[in-house]
């Protein structure tokens, strides 16, 4: 049920994400990092990576009932090193570049959870994977 969660969670919160992405890269960026989108490869970047979380988070929707299968397995690795990456460039910037933006640290900790949710139900998972051999 844990891995479920996850996967409904993670589906709402980055398929939200991408679609704001996908519509307005320019105002969530803003919230986001607190710069502007000043060109046209800008936001053309924040399209494509809308598109993206969008896909992850329809991934992770059609996961969410196979929870104990290798391929659910795999999706949570690599949600893990999605969030754990976003963690280190987010706060990379936070700190190196002082970005003065609301949402950045709200951001940071989010994707820490996720990252730290994402290991739980690894640990979880594993166990089952091996009764089932």
């Amino acid at each position: 049920m844990r891995t479920k969660l996850l996967f409904i969670v993670t589906a709402a919160s980055e398929a939200g994400a991408g679609l704001a992405l996908l519509v307005s890269p320019a105002l969530l960026a803003a919230i986001l990092i607190g710069a502007p989108f000043e060109t046209l490869a800008d936001s053309v970047v924040g399209r494509v990576a809308g598109a993206a979380l969008l896909t992850l988070g329809l991934a992770c929707w059609l996961a969410r009932n196979a929870e104990q299968s290798r391929a659910a397995t795999g999706l949570i690795v690599a949600m893990l090193l999605y969030n754990v990456a976003t963690v280190l460039v987010l706060a990379f910037a936070a700190i190196s570049r002082r970005l003065p933006a609301v949402g950045l640290w709200p951001a940071v900790v989010l994707h820490a959870l996720m990252a730290v949710w994402c290991l739980t139900c690894l640990r979880s998972n594993r166990g089952k994977l091996r009764e089932q051999r």
